[in-house]
């Protein structure tokens, strides 16, 4: 996650923010073996991928107060 909040310090150069990085590593992150055994598909995925990303990037956003 520290990597991932230096990744975002650079935005300003790669347009890779906190959230950016959220959608991008949501779904490795938070992989949900469940999930992918159920077969999501649609607007199902798109709508746990969108929970992951707010999770992540709410770490991210919070780095230092939760490591």
């Amino acid at each position: 996650m520290r990597h991932l909040l230096r990744m975002a310090a650079h935005s300003s150069q790669t347009n890779m923010h906190a959230r950016n990085l959220a959608i991008v590593w949501a779904p490795n992150l938070l992989r949900s073996k469940e999930i992918e055994a159920s077969g999501f598909n649609g607007t199902a995925a798109f709508m746990e991928v969108r929970v992951q990303s707010i999770v992540v990037e709410f770490i991210l956003t919070h780095v230092e107060q939760l490591f």
